[in-house]
């Protein structure tokens, strides 16, 4: 019906634009490489002959057109695989560093978390570039599979991935306003488990109190759900073991020194303070499944 109109009218139908047309070049960047190399170079065209200088010789228009999609394509094609091999960025902490005060101080919290924790993901990243293959990939998933790794990176990973993974848990389960005890299955969980959370908050207190040198105490989820009480050296964590960490204080000299200088003892009780039990009872629950 359309077309009959158009030639009783003597008119002629006007042709549909290329969809690429009404899309902005740098649409192609977003796309997976090996899809939209056509469509991203069709884009680059259209954008850069509806930039070319009038009455251009043909030999020079070709000359333009060839210098500007060589840059214009190499440049997205630099860009596409940056993107994919993304770099671990250092997460924003929850609350402000004063947030914490009395229990850990403002100081503390500001070089821990912009200093310490981003040397991890720093080293995290650099130890990656030779590995495209692992670039990306949760880091949780690099240390559930320590051992699979290049054995080159494997320490780097386990130091500094740790470092990364166990940072990012610590700031979430903490907060302002905090303390007290845990409700609902994860209270429920703990008393049966611990014989009451007295208890487990003094067994708790003790991993961590008694770790020689530096490293972590960890409330963790084991095989069936069951809830399991352990310290680690250093960074590692309790994903290298096969088990989900749902609660962690950190016992590196850098989380405490400049308030409580050798006193752990009273850094951890005051660490107790903090702790953010609706975040410990979220985690509970997706370890549960």
């Amino acid at each position: 019906m359309v077309s009959g109109l158009f030639r009783f009218s003597g008119l002629k139908p006007a042709r549909p634009r290329p969809f690429h047309q009404d899309l902005p070049p740098a649409y192609c960047l977003y796309l997976p490489v090996r899809l939209n190399k056509r469509l991203c170079m069709n884009l680059l065209t259209a954008s850069i002959t509806s930039r070319e200088p009038q009455n251009m010789k043909t030999t020079d228009r070709r000359q333009f057109l060839a210098t500007s999609l060589g840059l214009a394509g190499a440049a997205a094609t630099g860009f596409a695989k940056s993107a994919l091999a993304a770099d671990y960025t250092l997460p924003a902490l929850p609350y402000d560093f004063k947030a914490l005060e009395p229990h850990i101080d403002a100081r503390t919290m500001e070089i821990h978390h912009d200093r310490h924790h981003a040397t991890y993901i720093k080293n995290l990243n650099d130890a990656l570039k030779p590995h495209t293959a692992l670039q990306g990939k949760p880091v949780e998933v690099l240390l559930k599979n320590l051992k699979d790794l290049p054995t080159a990176i494997q320490m780097v990973v386990r130091n500094n991935g740790g470092g990364h993974y166990n940072h990012s848990l610590f700031w979430t389960i903490m907060g302002p306003d905090a303390g007290g005890k845990p409700t609902g299955k994860l209270a429920e969980a703990i008393s049966s488990t611990f014989n009451g959370f007295d208890a487990f908050k003094t067994q708790l207190s003790d991993a961590a109190v008694k770790r020689f040198g530096s490293g972590w105490g960890w409330l963790s989820v084991g095989k069936g759900g069951k809830l399991a009480i352990t310290s680690s050296p250093n960074q590692d964590s309790p994903l290298m073991d096969g088990a989900t960490p749902i609660l962690g204080v950190d016992v590196w000299e850098h989380a405490y020194y400049l308030k409580y200088q050798n006193k752990r003892v009273d850094y951890v009780a005051a660490w107790w303070n903090t702790v953010n039990w609706a975040e410990v009872a979220k985690r509970y629950d997706a370890a549960r499944g």
